[in-house]
């Protein structure tokens, strides 16, 4: 059935044109993600734009429900623009859904700017697309062309000579948009090797029919390919050229085989002049760097060997949250004939839940793909779900690593499963339980013994933590007052103390009373510098058949974290 058109640009405009691109790259995603090759082929490129646009939807109808409740009408332009900007930025996904974020908010710049009058007209919608393709070119360290940012730029152009009203635009920028995707396959080999166009691209000209769509009522047909080999050959099966479209993800000077082991993620709170330093660190410790917002929030994005390294500089420049770290973790890769690099699907995975992000190098280091929980912000079932998905293996080991994420893990477990996926949740409790699981994984055994194993390891670790108490409450030691030291055993209070270091020593021997070959200590940041020395001395005079290994947490909410094998 045929969309009603919208006649000019205001906030019903901008709220269509979100659902029907939501719409899209819903019906295109697995597509997309199937041609997705350049500069990783990790098969997300369709999942990260949707769940991108998924964000910016949310956001947008948040503001139409507000006004509604508060009887005030509907939002203005400048309110839709900016909400639809504001959630595609928190939400952003990989390398995709960051640069299509910036391209919102570039187009919010133009339409929700209050110092000037706003056109809502065609030219409106040009000086929108024009500023979009900018400021997204901008935002990407070594711009590639061939990829997203050309067919941004292509867009852009065709509006620019575009006569007319909102719909005439948005049909010169799309086909416009087509055009250039269809030539990305000969301005990256890697492309025309595989025999598909861009996958980024591919999500762009489904984002720009939406706006076609949105302003005409009618949504256009058919997306060309640009590779001349009849069909490309793609993970899982065979895609007919004439529906392959191309890919977002790539911006920066990425090797086309082989490259940096993680890509690292996170949302920032910091000042222009941090972010101006954060770009040169990040440019040098690896590549396809995005860093795209502004007004104190910006969300970074960038391939690395040293995850670590990478968070570490965003915590030198402000405020990093919502991390997340995947290790690509890439099978064989062949470019033989018309066939395209494909990530080989492994065949046993690990999914972990971790609180600091210290703690998520460490396991990155060791293979697992995290999922970052924030204190107060727990990850909800479809993150881990999406982090099983980014695992890319037939079977996923999944270690929430913590006692109330229990009913969350399980949940995301159950629906990994319908879609093919043979998972095994392992009822970690701590991260240091899933430390030691993760210590006697053996991809190379059966599943089953593999998780048995697993299982059996972090059930014979005791943990522990120490934190400081925000308020006074009632314990199974006592009252605890607001900044008292408290020391858990097994989620429970155990010791209440007023001197961190005292408190650990306290709770290490209850613990180590029972026994013990193994202390795994992990510090958080806010932890004093001799706490660690000051218990593993303690170790090494009282309990000699015990060693000892000390890890750095990051900001992971408690100051130490005590694991007793």
């Amino acid at each position: 059935m045929a969309q009603v058109p919208q006649t000019f640009l205001d906030a019903l405009a901008v709220r269509t044109w979100c659902g029907l691109a939501l719409a899209a790259l819903g019906r295109a995603r697995e597509e997309i993600d199937a041609i997705n090759v350049y500069p990783v082929a990790d098969g997300d490129t369709g999942t990260n734009l949707y769940l991108t646009v998924e964000s910016a939807v949310t956001a947008v109808e948040a503001v139409f429900e507000a006004h509604g409740a508060h009887g005030s009408g509907k939002p203005t332009l400048a309110d839709a623009m900016r909400a639809m900007a504001h959630g595609a930025l928190i939400g952003a996904r990989g390398n995709s859904g960051t640069i299509l974020a910036q391209l919102l908010r570039g187009m919010a710049q133009v339409l929700a700017d209050d110092s000037e009058t706003v056109h809502t007209d065609g030219e409106g919608l040009r000086l929108a697309l024009r500023h979009a393709s900018d400021s997204a070119r901008q935002a990407v360290a070594r711009p590639v062309e061939g990829t997203v940012l050309t067919v941004a730029a292509a867009a852009a152009d065709a509006a620019g000579t575009a006569e007319g009203d909102c719909g005439t635009v948005a049909r010169a920028a799309y086909d416009g948009a087509r055009t250039a995707l269809a030539a990305t396959p000969g301005q990256l080999a890697v492309l025309e090797r595989a025999g598909v166009v861009d996958a980024g691209g591919r999500g762009l000209v489904a984002v720009l029919a939406a706006l076609v769509e949105t302003f005409t009522g009618e949504a256009p047909r058919g997306v060309p390919v640009a590779a001349d080999t009849g069909h490309a050959r793609v993970a899982g099966g065979t895609v007919a050229a004439e529906a392959s479209e191309g890919s977002l993800e790539e911006c920066a000077d990425a090797p086309e085989t082989g490259g940096p082991a993680f890509e690292v993620i996170y949302l920032l709170e910091a000042e222009d002049t941090a972010v101006d330093r954060l770009r040169e660190r990040l440019d040098a410790l690896g590549d396809s760097l995005v860093v795209v917002g502004g007004d104190g929030l910006w969300n970074v994005h960038v391939h690395v060997d040293d995850a670590g390294a990478a968070v570490e500089a965003g915590v030198e420049a402000g405020r990093p949250y919502r991390i997340r770290i995947t290790h690509f973790g890439l099978g064989d890769v062949h470019t033989t004939g018309a066939e395209r690099p494909v990530r080989e699907r492994a065949q046993r995975a690990v999914v972990a839940v971790v609180p600091g992000e210290g703690l998520a190098g460490l396991y990155n280091g060791e293979g697992a793909t995290t999922v970052l929980a924030r204190p107060g912000e727990p990850p909800a079932s479809g993150e881990l779900v999406e982090a099983v998905r980014r695992a890319h293996a037939r079977e996923v080991v999944l270690l929430p690593n913590d006692a109330d994420l229990r009913h969350t893990a399980a949940a995301a477990a159950e629906q990994a499963r319908t879609e093919g996926i043979r998972v095994a949740l392992i009822p970690t409790r701590s991260a240091v339980q899933g430390i030691a699981a993760l210590a006697v994984h053996e991809p190379e055994r059966r599943f089953d013994e593999d998780v048995v194993t697993m299982t059996s390891a972090a059930g014979a670790t005791r943990y522990a933590e120490v934190v400081v108490a925000e308020r006074q409450s009632w314990t199974m030691a006592g009252i605890c007052q607001a900044g008292d030291v408290l020391g858990l055993i097994e989620g429970d209070v155990a010791v209440i103390g007023s001197d961190v270091t005292a408190t650990a020593q306290t709770v290490l021997d209850r613990m180590l009373s029972a026994g013990g070959e193994l202390v795994t200590l992990v510090l958080g940041d806010e932890a004093p510098d001799s706490v660690a020395d000051r218990l593993e001395e303690r170790v090494r005079e009282a309990y000699l058949a015990v060693d000892t290994v000390v890890y750095r947490g990051g900001r992971q909410g408690a100051l130490l974290l005590i694991g007793v094998e």
